[in-house]
């Protein structure tokens, strides 16, 4: 008996669609994996042109000098993936050290303090997201406001540094916790700072691609209106992203702040332009929709290790760190550009 149409129809091979479909999900970690495989290299020239990098001890100080923009480049990425931005972080900075050390200085509880330099982080961006959400102004200049009045408020506290006392209980943040003892000072070591950042990493984590509004972050940075149509909660999220982006400015504060030991009105400046570009680096798009709080890390760390490798070589002008990260930034904007063509490509 000859096989019927609908037999010959079963036997045909498989549509390549799902492999394509597959290819373009896997087009936006492209980003993210030339992020790693950058740092990667980096760790090798380093290695191979200045020595003692793979160390325990070089980690360890990557990992506690760059605790602050991980923390940074993790509130980040959830304004970006919703197709925003948030210029006021380092500002909150500035204005949450400032007040939280002069709050300790003037005998307030040192705990309290601490809850207070948090707290200020979320007003501010609460009310980055009124802006945004609610009057309707555009994320750039919103936030861009609330940058002026944070750095503005920070300089009318004092125009000089202020002091964390000796004896503050807060300190203990920035007391080394040594994890392997190796020879000589090559030890694993961590601090507060460094775990903070961990768990912040974790719970973004896990907010993003384990709960209803880390869906719905995703869904407005693809469409905002196809969001709504769904019934999802946009209006409450867009407030939660500069909610929690404020609120983890405070936090990166209260960690550089311990790890310092000083609170200045000119601290954090060019800092929201580093969460930025290593949220970028990290393979998040500027054109939200996609984005990895991972990945986020990843671009701080190489931040982070170009600056220590500038350091070892000597030569190269600090003035040039600028310029780096510019060319590294403008490259990963062509390659977000090509992942676009490319996912618009049916």
């Amino acid at each position: 008996m000859s096989m019927t149409t609908s037999d010959t129809t079963a036997t045909e091979t498989p549509s390549p669609r799902p492999v394509t479909e597959w290819f373009k999900v896997r087009l936006d970690l492209l980003p993210t994996l030339a992020a790693v495989l950058i740092f990667i290299a980096m760790l090798i020239y380093g290695e191979v042109a200045y020595g003692r990098i793979f160390q325990m001890n070089t980690i360890s100080n990557l990992l506690i000098n760059n605790a602050p923009l991980i923390i940074l480049a993790t509130g980040m990425t959830f304004v970006i993936i919703t197709g925003g931005i948030d210029l006021s972080v380092g500002s909150v900075i500035a204005f949450s050290s400032v007040s939280g050390v002069m709050l300790i200085n003037a005998g307030v509880n040192d705990w309290v303090a601490i809850v207070i330099m948090i707290l200020i982080g979320s007003v501010i961006g609460a009310v980055s997201g009124v802006l945004v959400q609610y009057f309707n102004v555009q994320p750039f200049i919103a936030t861009l406001a609330m940058m002026f009045l944070a750095r503005g408020l920070a300089s009318m506290l004092s125009t000089v540094p202020e002091r964390l006392p000796d004896d503050s209980p807060v300190r203990g943040l920035a007391t080394q916790i040594k994890l392997i003892d190796g020879p000589k000072v090559n030890d694993l070591v961590i601090s507060p700072g460094v775990v903070v950042a961990i768990l912040v990493v974790v719970a973004a984590y896990f907010i993003l691609h384990r709960t209803r509004i880390g869906r719905t972050v995703y869904a407005i940075g693809g469409s905002e209106q196809s969001a709504q149509l769904m019934g999802l909660p946009v209006h409450a999220t867009k407030m939660w992203v500069y909610i929690i982006s404020g609120t983890l400015s405070g936090v990166a504060a209260v960690v550089y702040t311990t790890r310092l030991g000083i609170a200045q009105n000119i601290t954090g400046l060019g800092w929201e332009l580093d969460a930025i570009a290593a949220t970028v680096i990290g393979g998040t798009l500027l054109t939200g929709g996609v984005g990895y709080v991972f990945g986020s890390v990843i671009g701080a760390l190489v931040l982070g290790l170009m600056i220590v490798l500038i350091t070892r070589d000597g030569t190269i002008p600090p003035e040039a760190t600028t310029i780096i990260t510019g060319g590294i930034l403008l490259a990963f904007v062509l390659l977000q550009r090509l992942v676009n063509t490319g996912r618009r490509t049916p």
